[in-house]
C-alpha cells in the first residue's frame, strides 16, 4: 500500500512535475507476469524514475542493513524502502549473492517484476560495464524473460558524489524481452551464463547509447583510482624535485653577493 502511495500520491506526482521524465518501449513490458527488468546504472535516482514510468511495481534487492537498523531512524527506514520497493537480502543464504538470488526468486515466483543492475555497482564515469553473470542464472532459474531497459540522464539529475545535480528530463527506454529458454537447464554452465550476460548487455547499451567497457565496474574504479594516485605521487615527486633544483640554483648566487 504504501508503495502506490508514494507513487501517484507524494512523491510519484513530484518526480513527474519536475523532471518530466519521457518513457519508449513501454508496451514490452508484460501487463503481468513475472520479467526481469535489467537496466543500466548511472545514478541512485535509477530506481526511482524506471519504475515511475510503469504502471506495474517493480521490486529491487537492497542490503539488509537498510531493513534492521536500529530506532526512529531505522524505524523510517525501512516503511521507505519497502514502501519504496525494496526488500532485504534473504540472509539464509551462504553469501549475499546468493541471499540476493533467492529474493529476487521469490518475486518472480510470484508474478511479478523483478529489476536489477547487471553492472553490479553504479557507472562512476557514464559507460557501461561487463556485466555479472547473476542476471542469467536468474533467466535460466526462474524461466522469466528478460528486459532490457536504459536509463538516461539521472546521473546528471543526482549525479555520483554529488548532493545536488542540474536539471534534465530522464528517459527510459525499454527493449523487446530476451527469452534464454533454448539454454534451459544449463545454468550451471559458466560460458552459458556470460554468453546470456553479454548479449543482455549489448542490447542495454544499444539502448542506452553509452560505451561498453568489457571489465566489471568495480575493477575500473579500483583501476582509476590508482591511476589518479600515480599521478598525484608524480606530481609531488616533481614539484619536490622542482624546489630542490630552485634551491640548489640560489645557493651559489647567495654566496656569491
Amino acid at each position: 500500500m504504501l508503495y502506490w502511495f508514494l507513487k501517484w500520491i507524494a512523491l510519484g506526482p513530484v518526480l513527474r512535475l519536475v523532471f518530466r521524465p519521457k518513457a519508449y518501449g513501454v508496451d514490452n513490458v508484460p501487463e503481468q507476469g513475472a520479467a526481469i527488468l535489467a537496466s543500466n546504472h548511472l545514478s541512485y535516482a535509477d530506481w526511482l524514475f524506471m519504475p515511475l514510468t510503469l504502471n506495474r511495481r517493480v521490486t529491487f534487492v537492497a542490503k539488509a542493513e537498510y531493513f534492521t537498523s536500529p530506532g526512529i531512524k531505522g524505524w523510517f527506514q525501512k516503511k521507505f524502502f519497502s514502501g519504496a520497493g525494496q526488500v532485504p537480502i534473504d540472509r539464509s543464504g551462504a553469501n549475499a549473492a546468493e541471499g540476493a538470488m533467492k529474493s529476487a526468486m521469490k518475486i518472480l515466483a510470484a508474478g511479478d517484476l523483478f529489476g536489477i543492475y547487471p553492472e553490479g555497482t553504479r557507472s562512476h564515469d557514464g559507460r557501461l560495464y561487463r556485466g555479472k553473470t547473476g542476471v542469467a542464472r536468474l533467466a535460466l532459474e526462474s524461466g522469466a524473460p528478460v528486459i532490457p531497459c536504459a536509463v538516461v540522464g539521472t546521473d546528471v539529475v543526482a549525479p555520483n558524489g554529488k548532493i545536488y545535480g542540474t536539471w534534465t528530463r530522464p528517459v527510459v527506454r525499454f527493449g523487446k524481452p530476451l527469452d534464454f529458454s533454448r539454454y534451459e537447464g544449463m545454468e550451471n554452465d559458466r560460458y552459458i551464463l556470460r554468453s546470456i550476460t553479454d548479449e543482455i548487455m549489448y542490447e542495454i547499451m544499444r539502448l542506452s547509447g553509452q560505451e561498453y567497457v568489457d571489465i566489471y565496474a568495480s575493477k575500473a574504479k579500483e583501476l582509476d583510482k590508482a591511476l589518479d594516485k600515480e599521478a598525484k605521487d608524480r606530481a609531488k615527486r616533481a614539484a619536490a624535485e622542482q624546489a630542490e633544483g630552485a634551491e640548489a640554483g640560489d645557493g651559489p648566487e647567495q654566496k656569491a653577493s
